[in-house]
């Protein structure tokens, strides 16, 4: 007859419940500040200019949206210098070669840990952004000036800083 043996029972459990709750965690880092900065030489055409004008603004509205409950007054500032706001044209796109992206340097720092910063380069694409498309948005009549294709890429970008907090 088999032996029981309760601690092995109770293990698996026990790290499932340990492996949940990690992964369920509410994220440590509380946001201090967001700064988005574009410098007019980030736009690389003049549909980019017209349509992009507000750009830093609308991210970092974008951004402070998903942090709202991590605010504090000695969380961490998150810094973004957007260096580059490309759309394409409907030529590009019709070919295939679409170029739409949006680049910028996230820098990442806590005044009061020293140890707690990172900097890095995101750069989010059409096909990165399609994910925050509404669902009854028809792809095929997509065009990159369109709202629906504006507020996508800024989701995009937001939510790709705010995954990389919770690393």
């Amino acid at each position: 007859m088999a032996q029981f043996n309760k601690s092995t029972v109770l293990v698996g459990p026990l790290v499932g419940l340990l492996l949940a709750g990690a992964a369920f965690a509410a994220p440590e880092d509380k946001v201090k500040s967001v700064d988005v900065e574009m410098d007019i030489t980030a736009l690389t055409n003049a549909a980019a200019a017209v349509r992009f004008a507000n750009t830093a603004d609308d991210l970092q509205g974008a951004i402070l949206a998903r942090v709202v409950d991590r605010t504090a007054e000695d969380g961490i500032e998150i810094k973004i210098d957007l260096s580059e706001v490309e759309l394409s044209n409907s030529f590009t796109d019709a070919v295939g070669a679409a170029d739409t992206r949006l680049v910028g340097v996230v820098n990442v720092s806590d005044m009061n840990d020293n140890t707690n910063f990172n900097t890095y380069e995101l750069t989010v694409t059409v096909e990165q952004a399609a994910i925050f498309f509404p669902q009854e948005f028809d792809q095929t009549t997509m065009t990159a000036s369109s709202d629906e294709f504006y507020q996508a890429l800024i989701a995009a970008f937001a939510d790709g800083v705010v995954r990389r907090l919770d690393e």
